[in-house]
């Protein structure tokens, strides 16, 4: 597999290179120079979710490391149920929260730790990654206890939910954290500057387990086809699907899946206030406002770092970016949406009560769609209880961690101080 830096097209690397960069030069996201169409559709979908998951990754990925690495790699990282759950005669929520961390990104993260550590680890790496969320907690559970890998997550202080921080600001080891004093993309500057640094990135081995790494994105391609293969098996049409969009990973992955070949009608990029890209998509100019801190704080990002890829597929492929519709939800709508599936006999959080609601609002008559169920209702139960007057009881993953200890430090955004704090720790 050759991939190609978006900003500096002239420098080209392997999968197992681009896994252990993350990033290229002048911080360029890594991008295919070719994507494998599946011509056998119709048989794919009648596999089961991990054959066929070995057959996807296996055309991207069996030439450079050989089909025997792909499917161990697969089985190794998909070893849990992602159900299509009716919701009601129009949507259905692909349930992609039943993994150890409870939300979608494990996926990713469980199959970027399979790669590393089967194909890119000759010496010790750090994995310095920002999260909005459910990607450290995600990160945290998939490197904790490797040999030779050393993770730090910074997330933004004070607005990611209790539960959440407590999933990976509590394991020690060889995970680190850092409650940073600011918001996500503040979060995400400090990695993309520390992957400048000459000094941090070669004393350290910096690689980076945000959706800026190919692996990731390559991972998540697969619970689009299991969505079309539940679908397909009451419905004759293609689906719409909606997607909680916040760093923009996720949309990113269900377009390589349309690009690959699978019949999805069109998708529906669901935002909350952090509307950049609905604006975007609506008038044309690119104009990130300062980020706000929301219901949905997995989604809190005003500039999307996955975003130059989503424009790369669309070019490469001859689409237009208007096959793709932008909806942003307020914070009253976005409770609404939620109380409205209670009603409808569905528990949800809210991430996923957007998705549903932007959908419900892009339908045609005749079309059926599905939204993306990207985490737990529990690992958000302060806004689920308060909005529903409920409460949730916690699975035994969240209980596990409710009363222990953080052991994050905080810091300033200041990269020097973060530099200062990485040398003398990692």
């Amino acid at each position: 597999m050759e991939l190609y830096n978006l900003k500096h097209p002239e420098q080209k690397v392997s999968f197992t290179e681009a896994v252990k960069l993350g990033l290229g030069r002048d911080r360029g996201l890594f991008f295919p120079t070719l994507i494998p169409v599946m011509d056998n559709i119709d048989e794919l979908l009648n596999m089961p979710f991990v054959a066929r998951s070995k057959a996807i990754l296996g055309a991207w990925l069996a030439q450079e490391i050989g089909q025997n690495s792909v499917d161990r790699l697969v089985e190794n990282a998909f070893n849990f149920e992602l159900p299509l759950v009716s919701v009601d005669e129009k949507r259905a929520c692909l349930e992609l929260f039943h993994g150890p961390t409870l939300a979608f990104k494990d996926f990713g993260a469980r199959f970027m730790a399979q790669c590393l550590n089967q194909l890119a680890v000759q010496e010790r790496v750090t994995i310095l990654t920002a999260t909005s969320g459910d990607t450290g907690a995600a990160v945290a559970d998939a490197f904790f206890g490797l040999d030779k890998i050393k993770v730090m997550v910074l997330y933004p202080k004070g607005k990611i939910s209790a539960l959440q921080e407590k999933m990976f600001t509590t394991l020690g080891d060889n995970i680190h954290t850092v409650a940073v004093e600011s918001d996500f993309d503040a979060c995400q500057d400090l990695v993309k500057a520390a992957f400048e640094d000459t000094e941090v990135r070669d004393e350290l081995h910096l690689n980076s387990a945000n959706s800026i790494n190919i692996s990731r994105l390559l991972a998540q391609i697969c619970y689009y086809f299991e969505a079309v293969a539940q679908f397909k098996r009451s419905h004759s049409d293609d689906p719409v699907i909606a997607v909680p969009s916040g760093n923009f990973g996720n949309l990113t992955a269900g377009l390589f899946a349309k690009a690959m070949g699978l019949p999805i009608k069109r998708f529906v990029a669901a935002t909350n206030s952090n509307d950049t890209v609905p604006r975007y998509l609506s008038d044309g100019t690119w104009s990130p406002k300062s980020t706000v801190a929301t219901l949905s704080n997995a989604m809190d990002v005003a500039e999307p770092s996955n975003w130059p890829r989503v424009e790369a597929i669309v070019q490469a492929m001859g689409w237009s970016l208007k096959d793709i519709v932008g909806v942003a939800l307020s914070e009253e709508e976005t409770q609404a949406a939620l109380s409205q599936l209670y009603q409808s006999g569905y528990l949800s959080e809210p991430h996923a009560a957007i998705a549903a609601q932007a959908l419900t609002l892009t339908l045609q008559p005749g079309e059926h769609g599905i939204f993306l169920g990207t985490a737990h209702p529990a690992k958000f139960k302060d806004v689920v209880d308060s909005t529903l007057e409920l409460d949730i009881p916690l699975p035994s993953e969240l209980e596990a961690v409710k009363d222990k200890a953080s052991l994050s430090v905080s810091l300033t955004p200041d990269f020097t101080v973060l530099k200062q704090h990485m040398l003398a720790n990692l």
